[in-house]
């Protein structure tokens, strides 16, 4: 059976960042036409839903390669400051398990201290402002 799905999928173009967008937004439009019920509103999250999902096999299982790159590549171009700030935040987050990161209140700065130090007299590396912490 997966040799049969594997001959299927040859030559064509598969799942990329988009489709996992796509049917993750298919999904949420239809889990709030649920919530919603047999309102308008609900009708056409539902239907929007399901039209997703049908673009999303497309273009999973399309053999215009090029195309849906290129329309890939259009969404990651689009997103790439929305993804880029969420990968930020991520490192941020796992950066704080071993430093503290202060503000210099002179010029907005960000400055990374170890965590462990004690209390320490810290000179902002831009505008040279110090002020004391505690680690």
């Amino acid at each position: 059976m997966k040799e049969k799905f594997m001959r299927f999928m040859q030559g064509r173009y598969g799942v990329d960042s988009l489709s996992r967008f796509t049917i993750g937004a298919a999904l949420v439009c239809i889990l709030l036409a649920n919530f919603m019920g047999r309102s308008r509103a609900g009708v056409l999250l539902n239907t929007l839903g399901l039209a997703a999902i049908v673009y999303t096999y497309f273009r999973i299982f399309s053999k215009n390669i090029q195309k849906r790159y290129a329309e890939n590549q259009k969404y990651l171009a689009v997103t790439a400051n929305i993804r880029m700030r969420f990968q930020k935040e991520k490192n941020l987050m796992a950066e704080r398990r071993t430093n503290h990161i202060y503000t210099c209140p002179g010029c907005g700065q960000k400055i990374r201290i170890p965590r462990g130090k004690g209390k320490i007299e810290i000179e902002c590396p831009k505008c040279r402002t110090k002020f004391v912490k505690r680690s």
